[in-house]
């Protein structure tokens, strides 16, 4: 039998999913399980977004849509993007897919060449590494340091670049760390991809989930230039509590949406003609229930740190932004918990799992292999739970 593509056999399964779906084992085996691993709010869709939904199949909107998504949809995101980030982009600058996730494998899909560099800071979300190689480029890891925030400085940004450098991957707010850049990182940043002409892949599809009082500041915002140089990649999934909808879109330069449209058109066309309508009503319906969950989500983030910085051996920074914290266990590398040596977290994640019925996603697949990533789109009442078992496990 001929092999398979050596491109196809490089790809790495999904760590977040891979958790999820054992944890979805374990619970169909009647454990009583924890799963803090897939990042998807708690909350249900808003109302207003279903019956759209239902309004559309009932009145036959149900047929194909252009490659590029519905024209209300484009209009409806260009009025969102201005109303919240004050960056105007006209319709035929944006192009909806299946998901932020898909809206970023086609950018990098019509961006890349072989062999052209892509740095990623590191922590990094894990498909990133694995998108750019899928596009044939090569990710160029740039680790941050916990002490700076786990943001990217630009001297170490200059440092990475090299001839074949192609693209800059920004996360704001990030997932995993759930940091925020102010306006003036952001600036130093853009600034210096700009001086050597790269693209900046600006993945914002947190950005409405932002705490203690921050402003969030889009990449596109800062200036004509840097929006010239930037794709921007957005989404309903968060905002909205819409993942299974799956409707992402990117605005860019023109030419690159036309172009990113073109392979759109011959690989999936557009996503579903009846989420497309539900994101029209998401985006341009009432806004009330995102900021009731962003609330929640803050309320969460901030009794989750706390506790967990009570606790011995273990540590985190307080997350600015998204619904993620990373948990720091260098303390524990070397001792025996759970009846197993634990030398990194991966090694954590199973002891844990197995001893206390908890899933979390080790972070060796996000670039840092001595950390664990704790969602709190999860229930308080989860949360607590999770926590007294995490307490009770470092005993």
């Amino acid at each position: 039998m001929k092999s398979f593509s050596r491109k196809a056999s490089g790809i790495h399964e999904s760590s977040t999913l891979a958790v999820s779906a054992l944890a979805n084992k374990l619970k169909a085996e009647g454990k009583d399980v924890i799963n803090f691993g897939t990042g998807e709010p708690d909350f249900d869709t808003p109302e207003n977004i279903k019956e759209a939904a239902i309004a559309a199949i009932h009145a036959g909107k149900t047929k194909y849509t252009p490659a590029a998504g519905l024209p209300a949809l484009k209009e409806a995101i260009c009025g969102r993007l201005e109303a919240d980030t004050g960056v105007r982009y006209e319709p035929n600058e944006i192009v909806v897919a299946s998901g932020a996730k898909h809206s970023i494998y086609i950018a990098l899909n019509c961006l890349l060449d072989e062999g052209d560099e892509v740095i990623v800071p590191a922590p990094y979300w894990v498909t990133y590494t694995e998108a750019v190689a899928m596009a044939g480029g090569v990710p160029v890891v740039v680790k941050t340091r916990p002490e700076e925030g786990f943001k990217l400085r630009p001297e170490a940004l200059e440092a990475a670049i090299t001839p074949k450098t192609k693209l800059l991957i920004l996360n704001n707010p990030s997932n995993p760390t759930g940091m925020c850049y102010g306006e003036e990182e952001l600036r130093a940043l853009c600034e210096t991809a700009v001086k050597h002409d790269l693209w900046i892949l600006s993945d914002e599809i947190y950005y409405k989930l932002i705490y203690d009082g921050r402003k969030f500041v889009s990449t596109a915002a800062l200036s004509e230039e840097i929006k010239a140089h930037t794709i921007l990649v957005n989404g309903v999934s968060k905002s909205y509590a819409m993942t299974g909808w799956r409707i992402g879109y990117t605005a860019c330069d023109a030419k690159l949406s036309k172009l990113m449209s073109n392979y759109l058109s011959h690989a999936t066309s557009a996503p579903s003609t009846i989420s497309q309508w539900a994101a029209i009503e998401a985006l341009n319906g009432p806004q009330e229930s995102v900021e009731e969950m962003r609330k929640v989500f803050e309320e969460r983030r901030t009794y989750m740190a706390n506790r967990m910085n009570s606790l011995p051996g273990v540590k985190c920074l307080l997350p600015e932004g998204a619904f993620y914290i990373m948990m720091n266990i260098d303390a524990l590398v070397g001792k025996t918990l759970g009846g197993k040596v634990i030398q990194n977290g991966s090694d954590f994640a199973m002891a844990f799992l197995e001893k206390e019925n908890v899933a979390l996603v080790p972070c060796a697949g996000f670039g840092e292999p001595n950390y664990l990533r704790w969602t709190y789109a999860a229930s308080m009442e989860d949360i607590r739970r999770g926590l007294d078992r995490l307490e009770r496990f470092l005993k």
